[in-house]
Order: structure tokens, then C-alpha cells, then sequence
């Protein structure tokens, strides 16, 4: 048996106070039921014409699919509203405490919001400039509300390089687009009648 001196003995009550009340980092144990990944598409021929959305969510053994197309609209509209929809799919049935990650060929959708422009862009009155307004804000604003409920993130993936994933959303979008009857795009009849899409939207990617 060890012996203790007395000096020793009597520091060990004040060592054990000092360690209980340290502070302490807490991290939130995130269970499998709240990590979701979500993997998004979207689809436009021509483009501006019929367009399409695909959308898969993956949580546990759990595999959802989503789809809807309009009779005119632009391939980047499709492409954020493809995540809209699958957010809004997940915060339907769960509220709280999720984990998302979306996939996305899109480096429109990935780079506007992992490059906090879009937010940039709201916090402006939707200004990239003294008069160049940001493209789609009505899906930009609804896509950044959805996001701020939960830890979302985007990452880009290459198109067409048999992700099987990927691949099947693309399906799904192009299949929408493809329906016989599809709705309105309102948004999109507001923002772009009279408007050349290669004079606005696509070249946002190049002036930031």
C-alpha cells in the first residue's frame, strides 16, 4: 500500500474541486436520425424552356424521392428550387436538430451559398450592385430561410461521372420536365419576361 504524505493528502481535495469546476466543451451528440444527405438536380430544354427538378433524400435505411417541372423556366431555377423542395421535405416531417447535406452538380447553387453571396445579396435589397440585381431571388430568399432552421451544407459534385446518385436525380428532372401538363413558373415570369438569360443570370457566376 502507497503513503500519502500529508502535504499530498491535503491537495487532493483542492485537485478535485479544480477539476469538477472547470469548464467543460460540450458537444452535441448528433444521432443517425439526424443526419440526412439530400441529392438534387435540375433539368432545362432549352433554356430557358420546359424545365424539371430531381431531388433524393437518404436518412438510415430511409429513401425518398421528389420531382415537379414547369412549362418555362431556366435550368438554375430548377437547380435551387430541387433543394427547396427537398428541405422543405425534411423540415415537414422533422423540426429540429438536423444535420443536412446537400449534393449538387450545380456550382450556381454550391458556390452562391457556400460563399455566403446570396446572403450577401439579401442584405443588400437583392443588390449585386449600384444596378445589377441579383437573378432568382425569390428562391435565394427561400432556400436561406430554410437553411437557417438547421445545419445545412453544400457540396458540389461532378455531373455525369456515374454517381449513381446524381444520375438518378437527373432522371427524375428530366422526366419531370417531360410531362404533358406543367404549371406556371411564376417566378420566373416576373423576374426574366424580356430578360436574355445569357445576359443576366449565367454570367452572375463570372462578376462576383
Amino acid at each position: 500500500m502507497h503513503k500519502f504524505s500529508k502535504h499530498a493528502a491535503m491537495l487532493m481535495p483542492l485537485r478535485f474541486w479544480l477539476l469538477s469546476s472547470s469548464p467543460r466543451c460540450h458537444t452535441p451528440f448528433m444521432s443517425a436520425e439526424q443526419k440526412i444527405e439530400m441529392y438534387t438536380d435540375g433539368a432545362c430544354s432549352p433554356n430557358p424552356g420546359r424545365g424539371g427538378y430531381g431531388v433524393i433524400i437518404v436518412q438510415n435505411e430511409r429513401r425518398q424521392e421528389l420531382s415537379g417541372g414547369f412549362s418555362k423556366t431556366t435550368n438554375n431555377r430548377m437547380e435551387i428550387l430541387a433543394a427547396i423542395e427537398g428541405l422543405k421535405k425534411v423540415m415537414t416531417e422533422q423540426t429540429s436538430g438536423l444535420d443536412i447535406t446537400v449534393f449538387s452538380d450545380s456550382r450556381y447553387l454550391v458556390d452562391m451559398f457556400n460563399g455566403g453571396h446570396a446572403k450577401r445579396w439579401r442584405s443588400k435589397g437583392w443588390m449585386r450592385g449600384p444596378k445589377d440585381r441579383a437573378k432568382n431571388e425569390d428562391l435565394w430568399g427561400r432556400i436561406l430561410d430554410l437553411a437557417a432552421q438547421h445545419d445545412v451544407r453544400f457540396v458540389w459534385v461532378k455531373s455525369h461521372n456515374e454517381h449513381p446518385e446524381n444520375e438518378r436525380c437527373d432522371q427524375l428532372a428530366v422526366e419531370a420536365r417531360q410531362q404533358d401538363t406543367l404549371p406556371v413558373d411564376e417566378g420566373y415570369e416576373r423576374e426574366y419576361s424580356g430578360v436574355r438569360i445569357q445576359d443576366s443570370e449565367e454570367q452572375q457566376l463570372t462578376l462576383l
